[in-house]
């Protein structure tokens, strides 16, 4: 490997490429488009697209490409070569400031919730000046917004800018109000910490269930999982180091600040965590991370695995979204400080923040809801799906003096002494760690734990920026219009803490006693997808997304019908390969082996040898019988996906793929692994759990 300070970066046209080969002039314009949000002329964006061009050119790049994250859940490019013919037979290499700017991909082709039909088909893509442009497989990769011809957002990356401005605009209010003057602007920042699991290639590609649907639908539970505890944090094996030394190294040609590495909880499961960025940054590279993953995992042999629940039995896989809001002169307005209770600009912020968690919970939970999340939220491996806050024993002793009136001291935090001289003591953190809290505090951000795997990051934070904006707005206009600003933040504080610390639990979420408590608190418990879309039509909701002007009431209702969309389609897949895989695959292992077994009873027989054939008898009636059973419940889950299939409306379609088809699933899957103990090894007709998860 190359030094590092050397290669981190050398794929993006950042900062300090721009600084280097844009006139000084360019260069300025740029950052006030940048930084202050000024208008970008098309004679700047000339001279910039020359620069990248050049620059990108240099590094034998010969196509440019609008990179754009479409509703599918994934990024999205269309190539363009840089060619323009002469006349004379020759070509000459062009990129203009409005191939920059401005790219048009079929709109109609892409999930729109309804907004644009077959017929209806342009569509623009927006050129993200404030996420850098980059080199990918040999193509100049340009980040953009995507919206349809009538001015819609049909991607994630738009109302994630809208969010970010949104926020900032109602705290830099907020701020004013109490005193700061220097701030001009406020930046969210995200660090994303990504799980996945890494399967033997060879493996993977019997197994028809992972490759149209990321996990597997079928897998009796092998003689050991994660019970004994020793995959996480363990010695990380050679093939799977190796891939991530790989992976390392080409996330950080993309600028993409890879830091930590581990193996996660269950046996073949892992974690890559970037340092935290501004959160479309962040986002950008959370996709590029994803996408990374994968195709380094291929060069070793191996494939990665992104959904949320590949294996049954153990632990699925997060995203866990740390998030934070900053001054553009670098204060963290989350960081508490050594005395968090006299530290007034930090407790108005925090307050804000619990106070949007709390009133608009619902739509947090479906930021985070897809079909495979369904099998991790609440099952005693994930935040369960009530959204609650921890806060740590000193910050909610803080909320506790502030709902009786005022907060008039902080707890302190004591040295750690580990009982042997020559190790330090150790100075503990203001704040235990609690791994079941959904939404948890943890010194100077929050640690939303619920966001899913395989799926982007944008939802989750465009929907913290906006419901934090609008609790900032609320407060920036009682503050403004206050004559004792500092009567005034008390009252506000003592009353968000008094209407608003149910949503603030410190302990174990994991627990039924807390499914109780939740219930009389009044908190919501979401448990599916489908139960969540309803929040995205919430009439609250569809208020505050237009009132910061996220989301108009067509966008909302839009992404209500793609989220249902989505989870109907995506069960249907499953149905549909279960189904497949039980008929041309399990049941003509199980007959074969039946008939082996039959076969070997009569020959027994017919040597005239008295012989106990109990046995043989009892296996080949119990293999029979479900063999039938398994027959049966296939014909009931085909039936069912055949009726769902036929339903016409969003909601009662996917209400039908979860509260039947996915139940028969599980009704076909149960007898599949029952017959999976039972059958002869060399004939089950694809890798068992044992082989997937210990043999890389």
């Amino acid at each position: 490997m190359s030094n590092l300070t050397e290669i981190f970066g050398s794929y993006v046209f950042n900062d300090a490429e721009m600084k280097e080969r844009l006139p000084k002039a360019t260069y300025k314009a740029l950052k006030k488009t940048i930084e202050k949000g000024a208008p970008l002329t098309l004679e700047v964006a000339d001279v910039v697209a020359a620069a990248m061009r050049d620059w990108a050119v240099e590094k034998g790049v010969t196509h440019f490409t609008h990179w754009f994250q479409p509703l599918t859940g994934i990024t999205a490019e269309k190539h363009d070569s840089f060619i323009a013919p002469t006349g004379d037979g020759k070509v000459i290499l062009e990129f203009s400031g409005k191939e920059l700017i401005k790219g048009e991909p079929d709109a109609s082709s892409f999930p729109s919730g309804g907004i644009r039909a077959t017929c209806a088909a342009r569509g623009y893509t927006a050129w993200d000046c404030t996420s850098p442009a980059f080199i990918k497989d040999g193509t100049l990769c340009i980040p953009t917004a995507f919206c349809s011809y009538t001015g819609e957002a049909l991607d994630t990356k738009t109302p994630l800018l809208r969010s970010m401005e949104a926020l900032s605009k109602e705290a830099v209010r907020v701020l004013k109000a109490l005193g700061n003057t220097t701030a001009k602007k406020v930046i969210t920042t995200v660090g994303p910490e990504q799980e996945y699991f890494i399967v033997d290639k060879k493996l993977y590609e019997k197994r028809k269930d992972l490759i149209y649907t990321g996990r597997t639908l079928f897998g009796a539970k092998p003689p050991k999982g994660q019970e004994l505890e020793d995959h996480y944090f363990g010695v990380i094996k050679e093939r799977v180091s190796a891939f991530m030394k790989e992976a390392d190294e080409e996330l950080w040609k993309l600028g993409v600040p890879a830091k930590t590495k581990h193996n996660e909880v269950a046996p073949a499961q892992h974690e890559l965590a970037p340092i935290f960025g501004t959160t479309n940054v962040a986002t950008d590279q959370n996709h590029l991370a994803m996408e990374i993953m994968k195709k380094v995992a291929l060069r070793h042999g191996l494939v990665c695995l992104l959904h949320e629940k590949p294996f049954a039995g153990i632990n699925g896989s997060g995203k866990h979204n740390n998030w934070s809001m900053s001054t553009d002169d670098g204060v963290n307005l989350l960081d508490p400080g050594a005395t968090p209770h006299e530290n007034t600009q930090f407790l108005v912020f925090l307050c804000a923040v619990i106070k949007a968690v709390d009133e608009y919970a619902d739509l947090l939970r479906v930021s985070a809801a897809n079909a495979g999340n369904d099998h991790r939220l609440g099952a005693n491996e994930a935040p369960p799906a009530i959204i609650s806050i921890f806060l740590g024993e000193q910050l909610e002793d803080i909320f506790e003096q502030l709902a009786d009136g005022k907060a008039v001291s902080s707890k302190t935090v004591s040295e750690l002494l580990l009982g042997v001289s020559t190790l330090p003591a150790l100075v503990k953190d203001a704040t235990d760690r609690n791994r079941t809290s959904p939404f948890a505090f943890t010194g100077n951000k929050f640690e939303f734990r619920m966001a899913p795997s395989s799926a982007s990051i944008a939802a989750p934070n465009y929907t913290l920026n906006t419901i934090v904006a609008e609790e900032l707005s609320e407060i920036a206009d009682k503050l403004e219009a206050a004559s004792d600003v500092d009567a005034e933040v008390q009252a506000i504080l003592t009353d968000i803490a008094k209407n608003h610390k149910k949503v603030v639990f410190n302990g174990n979420g994991y627990s039924d006693e807390w499914v109780a408590e939740a219930e009389k608190r009044g908190l919501p418990n979401i448990k599916t997808t489908v139960e969540a879309t309803k929040a995205l039509i919430a009439e609250k909701n569809v208020a505050v997304m237009a009132k910061h002007n996220i989301f108009s009431e067509i966008e909302m209702h839009a992404r209500y019908e793609v989220s249902l969309e989505n989870y109907s389609k995506a069960i249907n897949i499953e149905a549909l390969t279960a189904a497949e895989m039980v008929k041309v695959q399990i049941l003509p292992a199980v007959i074969k082996f039946a008939t082996g077994l039959a076969a070997s009873i009569n020959t027994i027989k017919a040597t005239g040898v008295a012989a106990d054939l109990t046995v043989q008898t009892e296996l080949l009636t119990e293999v029979s019988a479900l063999a039938a059973e398994l027959k049966a419940k296939v014909s009931d889950l085909e039936t069912a996906t055949e009726n769902a299939a036929g339903l016409e409306e969003a909601y009662a379609q996917a209400e039908a793929y979860r509260f039947d088809v996915f139940e028969k699933m599980g009704e076909v899957r149960e007898v599949a692994d029952k017959l999976e103990t039972l059958v002869d090894k060399e004939l089950w007709p694809f890798p068992t759990y044992g082989e997937l998860l210990f043999n890389v």
